[in-house]
């Protein structure tokens, strides 16, 4: 049995739960400075300083500047990176998954694909072949990444959003809910639309 820590104790640290249920495995505490001694789905949510050195944990937290935060709070703490990955979810040979993975339920990544530390593929998202997710990088819900794809640090791609063959997403970019991906996306950009645009005067 291996214990863990979800940091995170909003919507996507439920779902992190769900996957902990799926695979069997034991929920130590969520880990939230906001929601600290209160008690989700009967498991105690702490404060980063109240958890165990040597234990494993994975950031539930969508947004990846909290998740860079987080989860370099934890490592300071001497916390090790675990992965959730539901049973469901379908991983194809020869792929590399980084420390911290969360894939969730109806998920593929695909053949050869790579991915970094702290990342999360949601719901019934697809990662093509031989694609590269860097570090911090989240595919949300319905999301189809094609093949020989590259997401650079920190990207976000949007529920049902299609991000097509071979493009490169810059760090930090944001693909809006339900985008295509036709072309190079510049770093820290938004790109919304069919075909996906610049969002012009916009902030993350």
């Amino acid at each position: 049995m291996t214990y863990f820590y979800i940091a995170g104790a909003g919507g996507a640290g439920r779902e992190a739960l769900d996957i902990c249920v799926a695979l069997g495995q034991e929920v130590t505490a969520f880990v939230d400075d906001v929601a600290a001694g209160r008690f989700v789905r009967a498991h105690l949510v702490c404060l980063p300083e109240e958890t165990d050195a040597g234990a494993l944990y994975v950031v539930a937290i969508a947004d990846p500047d909290a998740r860079v935060k987080m989860s370099r709070l934890l490592d300071e703490l001497c916390l090790r990176p675990g992965s959730l990955i539901h049973p469901s979810a379908v991983i194809g040979p020869c792929t590399i998954l980084g420390d911290g993975l969360i894939v969730h339920a109806n998920t593929t990544i695909s053949s050869g694909a790579e991915i970094g530390v702290h990342c999360q593929v949601h719901y019934n998202a697809t990662v093509g072949h031989d694609t590269e997710l860097e570090d911090y990088v989240t595919v949300l819900p319905g999301a189809n990444v094609a093949g020989n794809v590259r997401l650079e640090t920190g990207v976000t791609v949007g529920s049902g959003a299609v991000v097509l063959q071979g493009r490169t997403v810059g760090a930090g970019a944001l693909v809006g809910a339900g985008a295509v991906v036709t072309r190079d996306v510049l770093p820290g950009t938004v790109v919304v639309g069919s075909p996906a645009a610049q969002l012009v005067n916009s902030s993350r």
